[in-house]
């Protein structure tokens, strides 16, 4: 579809759903206070949660999860996302129009990283703060996810603004973290771990199931794991390649496929991460090769 037919479509006043996404946590008021203003601007939207544990000030985390969950929604949910450490400072707040259909409404800081590698973006707004913010909120520096986002992401939900009524169109490319790509190359295959499975502790890779396939690694081979950060090898050793985690014993490590399709390593009912110390996003990388 293209950005004049979603304009024409309006798919996300059809939809009417706003989505939030945070490293607020839920201890105090802060989400309900989003919550408050998305609903007084009009009663009848669907106003939900992706999650507000990202860690604090994570812009990495929020890029990630973001895309993890937001093809998932129809076409035409407007995604209000705020992991905002340069809150008040000259970074740009945004709304951006989706190739899937999708209105992702944020600060221009990293969070569209993965949204725009692997879905792509039509068209990127300033959000004009003299007309899209929330009245009488002008003294207010700190909480632009009430006052800016929250605001904006709902009157484009309720078809009382257009996209073109966001503000000014923004030519380049929005504001872009650096993803190690997955490849085969030197009898190895090289990815980076991009996320945790933050319950268990698993590491998430971004080395496709079918890059295993191609290189010639399948179920119950041996792999050879080395895990760097920075250029310096925080990890190396030989794991089984399993379907599921009762293939090892109750903790010990394993090399296994995610429910996206990407190869994560685990350990059978314990933390992989925190018994090796690994950390995910920007300097983690893995190289798996035959074990």
């Amino acid at each position: 579809m293209t950005i004049e037919e979603l304009k024409k479509d309006k798919p996300w006043v059809k939809r009417g759903t706003v989505v939030f996404m945070s490293d607020f946590g839920t201890v105090d008021g802060a989400v309900s206070a989003m919550h408050g203003v998305a609903d007084e601007v009009d009663h009848g939207l669907r106003l939900e949660d992706l999650t507000h544990e990202i860690p604090q000030f994570n812009i990495w985390e929020a890029s990630y999860r973001l895309i993890q969950a937001m093809t998932y929604w129809a076409p035409g949910t407007v995604f209000v996302c705020v992991v905002d450490p340069g809150v008040g400072s000259d970074r740009e707040s945004v709304a951006v129009l989706t190739k899937s259909g999708h209105v992702v409404v944020t600060p221009d800081n990293g969070t569209l990283t993965h949204v725009e590698r692997e879905v792509g973006i039509l068209e990127r707004r300033r959000i004009s703060e003299a007309v899209n913010r929330l009245k009488n909120s002008q003294r207010s520096y700190t909480f632009h996810g009430r006052d800016v986002y929250a605001y904006t992401g709902a009157r484009l939900a309720a078809g009382i603004i257009s996209f073109d009524e966001v503000g000014p169109l923004l030519e380049r490319r929005p504001v872009m973290l650096h993803v190690q790509d997955s490849v085969i190359k030197d009898g190895y295959i090289y990815g980076s771990i991009d996320i945790l499975d933050t319950r268990y502790g698993s590491l998430w890779t971004n080395i496709k199931d079918t890059m295993l396939e191609e290189y010639g690694i399948g179920y119950g081979d041996d792999v050879e794991v080395t895990i760097s950060y920075r250029g310096r090898i925080v990890y190396g050793y030989v794991l089984k390649l399993c379907r599921n985690f009762t293939e090892v014993e109750k903790g010990e490590a394993l090399v296994y496929v995610n429910s996206l399709l990407n190869v994560g390593i685990a350990v059978n009912q314990g933390s992989f991460a925190q018994e090796y110390g690994i950390g995910t996003g920007e300097g983690w990388l893995i190289r798996l090769g035959r074990g």
